[in-house]
């Protein structure tokens, strides 16, 4: 490309990959990427999962605060997660005390919890992540 256009400067440049690049398709690949990416505390780390969000919702909406982008990546989490951790910030809470609060809330709480059938009763058991080979009866 630089053959074909020659030395400019940064804001040409800048121009020329805006032109290409932000057009309806890639917005609404982004678009489709935030909607569909739900935290899975088995799967994702908070801190990779959040900042992805953070940085999708940035190319979407660049004028956006950053209290709004937490608020909206906090939606995304849902139900009690999301509750915790609006719980446990003082509005308006920064990304890295939403990132900290999530990452020890998952880590250090039941809705990191699974419940499997695990007995021909029908029992429910409780296993906390994959870490733990020994079921723990709820009670």
């Amino acid at each position: 490309m630089r053959q074909d256009h020659g030395k400019h400067d940064w804001p040409w440049w800048k121009s020329e990959i805006i032109t290409k690049w932000a057009n309806n398709f890639s917005r609404f690949e982004i678009e489709n990427a935030f909607e569909s990416s739900i935290l899975n505390s088995e799967k994702d780390k908070p801190l990779t999962w959040f900042l992805k969000q953070k940085d999708r919702l940035s190319a979407l909406h660049p004028d956006i605060s950053d209290s709004r982008i937490n608020m909206k990546i906090l939606k995304k989490c849902g139900g009690e997660l999301e509750h915790d951790i609006k719980c446990r910030g003082v509005e308006p809470c920064s990304t890295e005390d939403d990132i900290n609060s999530m990452e020890d809330i998952i880590t250090r709480t039941a809705i990191r919890m699974e419940f499997k059938m695990v007995s021909k009763t029908g029992a429910l058991c409780t296993f906390v992540g994959k870490d733990y080979a020994q079921a723990i009866p709820p009670g």
